[in-house]
């Protein structure tokens, strides 16, 4: 195996590319460590995150393509959000697309002087006009690009952004592959501002498969793992929405923008609900036996000619909180409904379903009324949210428009901080308490799947501060290694640090092999680092006053408690960056 990477460098601005030879293997292996360490090469700490010259990465592990569900590839960027370095991953076909086109990683830079699209492939490339595709939604532009790009259709991964990102809103995402997302903190808006409306990943190559025994031995052993012994059931049948009702039945869920944490209805919106209901097939990412993807459907009449066409939209849990829960929805059709108008303007679901609750809740307030939100908003009017939904994503107005970049930016305008449901970004949908809401406030992505803490904290009610900071900061760096190697985080169990040395190994990698949690910390230590350089405060974040009225299966939230976690964490993260 190769000891340094092989990297694809795009310019917009020049319309050229080149391919380079990228060291560093050893210190950070890949995936999330590879992107910190290439931004540390070509990012602009000192200058915003529109500059043209600022890098759009795309990097995938050493893994990918030889063991199961090392199915990921992180998008990395300076955030329209914070201006601040970040992540986002997402699953689909672009990790595979990548490693069989003979890439460790996409790096973009420049501006295109009009809309375009780029094809890569193992010895191809090319920038294509897209002012055609400019205006049109995340479903049309794929048909269309579907047809453009015809080649090695199971091989390719089609990477694209809709309304939402060309208008440049920090709540824009990229979709992959029609069902999956680089959702959170506005990696959409980062390909606007380039001019890219789409990345057509082609992985038109072949790699060798090792021939050694150990290899087809740990290879079958993995495979079993994850699908005889049913460690992965819970993801394949109900898939992650079945948190729904345990989380309500925990006082954990947000409802109505987090005004309750429970209610009766919970059921309606239920996992065993959609899959009664509305699933119309499971699908699975590129290298994944499981098939966590749920496909559900919704059902449109045509009022011309009374006949009707069906919808497909995926979900999981989180979706189904942001647009059900938290704005009053308790119909899985609507929910669907409502998730894909943001679906088909690009919008991240989670952002876009928490700001029109604080919406909603600013309406009931009198902050803002119909001259801003356009159509009036109530808490479980699902026609209402469609539309709002719409005007979100394509920044109708200037409410809109300010909405889009960021709950807490309305409502510095419009009033209503106290109420935004805000932890760093629009908050995931696990009101456990005072640790997940420090964690999400501070975590790198400002998403539950930085630490662990949201399933911690549903098992433990202490509050020793210094002991649950602990678990915070000792549970990200293995979490950062699978990162690295770009594993779905549902494998986590899986992919123990053994199990994760034993794959590399085998491979070849020996280095990273016998020094796992070695480089863990590094690329800990080296995300930290390139995170507070770009500007990262823990002092800055402030969590709003909604999260202190909290109550969960522990009782009423302490302010104190949480005052102390997030400011001992913070103190802990500043500390990262100086170990030796």
């Amino acid at each position: 195996m190769r000891d340094y990477f092989r990297i694809l460098e795009v310019d917009l601005s020049a319309q050229k590319a080149q391919v380079k030879r990228f060291e560093g293997r050893d210190e950070a292996a890949g995936g999330s460590g590879l992107a910190a360490l290439i931004f540390n090469e070509c990012g602009l700490f000192d200058r915003p995150w529109n500059d043209p010259a600022q890098p759009l990465i795309f990097a995938i592990g050493p893994l990918t393509g030889y063991f199961p569900l090392m199915s990921k590839t992180v998008c990395a960027f300076k955030s329209p959000y914070h201006d601040q370095y970040t992540e986002s991953h997402a699953g689909g076909r672009s990790a595979l697309s990548l490693r069989f086109a003979g890439y460790d990683a996409l790096v973009i830079t420049g501006m295109a002087g009009e809309p375009c699209c780029i094809a890569i492939g193992s010895r191809s490339f090319e920038i294509r006009p897209a002012g055609f595709l400019w205006g049109l939604d995340v479903l049309k532009s794929g048909k269309l690009l579907r047809n453009m790009f015809r080649s090695a259709s199971g091989h390719r991964s089609i990477l694209r952004i809709g309304q939402a990102g060309e208008k440049q809103l920090a709540m824009a995402c990229i979709n992959a592959d029609t069902y999956r997302h680089f959702g959170r903190l506005g990696g959409g808006a980062v390909m606007g501002a380039k001019n890219l409306k789409a990345i057509i990943i082609d992985g038109d190559d072949i790699i060798a498969r090792p021939e050694s025994k150990e290899y087809t031995g740990l290879y079958k052993k993995v495979f079993e793992d994850v699908t005889a012994k049913g460690m992965m059931k819970k993801y394949h049948d109900l898939g992650t929405p079945a948190n729904i009702l345990s989380l309500n039945r925990l006082e954990a869920l947000p409802w109505r923008n987090l005004q309750a944490s429970s209610d009766p209805a919970a059921d309606s919106i239920s996992g065993e609900r959609f899959a009664r209901d509305a699933l119309l097939r499971n699908m699975a990412c590129a290298g994944c036996p499981v098939g966590c993807i749920h496909v559900g459907f919704v059902r449109e009449k045509f009022m011309e000619d009374n006949s009707y066409t069906y919808k497909q939209v995926s979900y999981d849990y989180e979706p189904i909180f942001a647009t059900g829960s938290m704005l009053g929805i308790t119909s899985c059709f609507a929910v669907l409904s409502i998730m894909d108008v943001m679906e088909r303007v690009g919008l991240d679901v989670i952002s876009g379903g928490v700001a029109l609750a604080w919406a909603t809740e600013a309406s009931e307030r009198g902050l803002v009324g119909p001259k801003q939100t356009i159509v009036p908003l109530r808490f479980g009017d699902t026609a209402a949210y469609e539309k709002a939904a719409l005007y979100l994503g394509t920044a109708a107005n200037e409410f809109y428009a300010l909405l889009g970049n960021g709950t807490l930016k309305a409502a510095a305008r419009y009033g209503g901080e106290e109420f935004a449901c805000v932890l760093g970004q629009e908050m995931a949908g696990y009101a456990t308490g005072e640790l997940f809401f420090a964690a999400q406030s501070l975590g790198f992505r400002h998403s539950h799947l930085d630490t662990g803490a949201y399933s911690y904290e549903q098992k433990h009610a202490h509050d020793d501060v210094e002991k649950m900071v602990d678990f915070l900061v000792d549970d990200e760096a293995p979490r950062t290694f699978l990162t690295s190697m770009v594993a779905c985080l549902f494998a986590r169990g899986v992919y123990t640090p053994p199990v994760l040395a034993e794959c590399l190994d085998v491979l070849g990698y020996r280095y990273l092999a016998e020094n796992v949690e070695k480089i863990a910390l590094n690329i800990r230590k080296l995300r930290w680092q390139t995170r507070f350089a770009t500007g990262f405060d823990p002092d800055s974040i402030t969590i709003p006053k909604r999260f202190f009225k909290v109550k969960s299966w522990k009782g009423p939230v302490d302010p104190e408690y949480l005052k102390a976690l997030k400011k001992s964490y913070g103190k802990r993260l500043e500390s990262l960056i100086h170990e030796s």
